[in-house]
């Protein structure tokens, strides 16, 4: 029984009903599966060139897979340049150029609430508050809240200190912070000064400055001398600064990029300069699927990273591109303010621009490289495990705990290229022994690997898509011996998981690295040594299991530390725990009080009071018959 092939599509006819309307097109292949998403000022003009001349190995191949196409019709360039950005992060097609993540780029984050904190971030930007950045590194973000603390003196430590502060800080001493924790600022005055900080570290200190000596002269006008004065010394520090750095970079605000192809390795250095301060360069590396014009992978650069960060007034670029005006209109649009790429600089912004292709040139070289070395540890490993293949996907798993407390299990990935952050995984583990490391790594692994079918429909919600329940793994790494290696067979064989190459990785003699040994699925052990490149292969992706399952343990017994025992006694609120740590000095300073001392506290009965007793100290409350409840 023969199988009829699809009708090749028929791209001239469906060129004949498209508008000369901005859009965005899309082409499927075979499943339905997304090969590409493109803008287009003009629909027809855009679309029609695909299918009206010969084109090169990479569009040829492209074009031939198309099975249908659709468009979306805009009503400008840029609204197709954001919904373009849309669909590429969505769905992430086949042949676009994709422009890898920064999460791990610092952030300096202002919380929300009343009181909000400075403090630096660095990871996904989920929670609550303004993100400024990012931060070429974590030195450029302390210099940055260093000098937040001198002019603006907003706070930087951890709610659990600032609920539970008696009285100020050495911050406070030294005029880096207005003491919020105690009072010694209004809530109005404190909020003021958060604005002016957001206005700083969003590139309007020109704005700022007038704004504040407009305050200043109305302080001045209405007898306020003293704030006057206080407005008058943060201008000056202000204008001390612009002062300082107009003279080594006096372009205010701008971003200066360089790109690079070199071996198939596509890099853009950003050098960024805000209000006059060079804030270095950060390097990106994005994934081309077979392009290998330069042109193209920066101007995907400038559409995806300026649709998730805030553009500068000015973009410097190391060359010219084909849809450069569409997408300087579109990031105007998008920022409400004109946005400028410029090609052809002279000046201090010719020298920014030779330092930024400095940069490019040896960050290509050197990820090429890297990915040399990797690809030969990845060869040896290929011959130490007798696998057929490169694996093309590498999963790690490790537990961490602190004596049994709050356990943690992580799974980290890696393919050819290296480390797959967006896919690493973190487990919290419950119902078992404290310390049975066997029984938590089974119950990572069973959920690891669980089919879809088995979840509950609640959970089977959050894994819907295919990134968040991953392909198999070619190779899973268990950071253990024998025992640990059992619990992933026997997971495995329960769940009907097979084509995974299984190795336990051992700790050596006094664990010293270099001495691991490794228990193959046949029961082999090996011990490859300290100089084998498949072992320093397998060494990278258990250390970064390692770090990332300590990590998450540090932060969930961080959570349980700082929680206080008392937000578990029914019956006390916000305001009573406030009253009492306010009354009392702090936890340790209640924890020594007796029942009558805490009855004492506004608002806390007799009965509350025993019930507070009761939950620090691990009894039972007393009832009003004198027995325990």
């Amino acid at each position: 029984m023969s199988t009829s092939q699809p009708e090749p599509f028929d791209g001239k006819a469906f060129v004949k009903h498209l508008t000369n309307a901005p859009g965005v097109y899309r082409m499927y292949g075979a499943d339905d599966r997304l090969l590409y998403v493109g803008k287009a000022a003009s629909l027809k003009k855009r679309v029609s060139s695909y299918f009206s001349k010969a084109h090169n190995g990479r569009i040829a191949l492209m074009v031939s897979q198309i099975q249908r196409m659709e468009v979306t019709v805009t009503r400008s360039a840029s609204e197709a340049l954001l919904v373009e950005n849309e669909l590429i992060k969505a769905h992430k097609p086949r042949y676009n150029i994709l422009l890898r993540d920064d999460k791990s780029y610092p952030y300096v984050l202002i919380t929300a609430g009343t009181w909000p904190r400075i403090k630096s971030h660095r990871g996904t930007r989920a929670g609550k508050g303004r993100f400024f950045g990012p931060y070429p590194s974590v030195l450029a973000v302390r210099d940055t809240l260093n000098l937040m603390h001198r002019l603006f003196k907003l706070r930087n430590c951890e709610d659990s200190v600032f609920k539970n502060r008696t009285r100020p800080c050495l911050q406070y001493q030294i005029g880096r912070c207005t003491a919020p924790c105690v009072g010694l600022i209004s809530e109005q005055a404190y909020a003021e000064d958060v604005r002016r900080a957001e206005f700083f570290l969003s590139g309007r200190s020109d704005a700022l400055t007038e704004d504040l000596t407009a305050q200043m002269h109305a302080a001045s006008d209405a007898l306020e001398f003293e704030r006057a004065m206080q407005l008058r010394d943060l201008i000056g520090g202000i204008r001390k600064l612009q002062a300082r750095e107009s003279v080594e970079n006096p372009e205010g605000d701008l971003d200066v990029l360089a790109s690079s192809i070199v071996a198939g390795t596509a890099c853009i250095v950003l050098l960024s300069v805000r209000d006059g301060r060079n804030l270095g360069t950060r390097t990106f590396f994005p994934k081309l699927n077979g392009h290998s014009d330069v042109a193209e992978a920066l101007s995907a650069f400038l559409s995806q990273y300026y649709f998730e960060h805030t553009p500068p007034r000015e973009i410097v670029v190391d060359r010219d591109f084909e849809d450069r005006e569409m997408v300087q209109s579109a990031l105007t649009e998008a920022a409400g303010r004109n946005i400028q790429i410029r090609t052809q600089v002279r000046g201090r912004r010719a020298v920014l621009l030779d330092m930024a292709r400095r940069n490019v040139a040896n960050a290509v070289n050197t990820e090429n490289a890297s990915q040399d070395a990797q690809a030969a540890r990845v060869a040896s490993l290929v011959e130490l495990l007798g696998l057929t293949a490169a694996p093309k996907r590498v999963e790690c798993f490790d537990i961490s705990h602190t004596m049994g407390e709050a356990t943690v299990a992580s799974c980290v990935v890696f393919d050819e290229k290296g480390a797959v952050r967006d896919q690493y995984r973190r487990y919290n583990i419950t119902g078992i022994t404290p310390g049975d490391d066997y029984a938590a790594m089974h119950q990572a692994l069973a959920r690891r690997f669980r089919p879809r079918e088995a979840l509950a429909e609640d959970e089977a919600e959050r894994v819907a898509d295919e990134e968040a329940r991953p392909m198999l793994p070619d190779v899973l790494l268990i950071d253990g011996g024998e025992g640990q290696l059992k619990q992933a067979r026997d997971v495995l064989r329960e769940l009907g998981v097979e084509g995974v190459v299984l190795v336990g990785v051992a700790k050596g003699e006094a664990r010293k690295a270099g001495h691991e040994t490794l228990i193959l699925d046949d029961g082999r052990e090996v011990q490859p040594g300290a100089f084998s490149p498949a072992l320093q292969y397998i060494q990278q992706v258990r250390d970064e299991a390692h770090r990332f399952a300590i990590t998450g343990h540090r932060g969930k017994r961080q959570k349980a530390r700082t929680s206080s025992t008392l937000e578990e006694i029914e019956g006390i609120g916000p305001r009573k725990r406030a009253a009492l740590l306010k009354y009392f000095g702090g936890l340790g300073g209640l924890k020594t009080a007796s029942v009558l001392d805490i009855a004492k506290v506004d608002g806390i009965s007799e009965a509350l009071a025993e019930r507070i007793y009761a939950g620090l100290h691990g009894t039972e409350a007393m009832e009003p018959d004198g027995t325990q409840g």
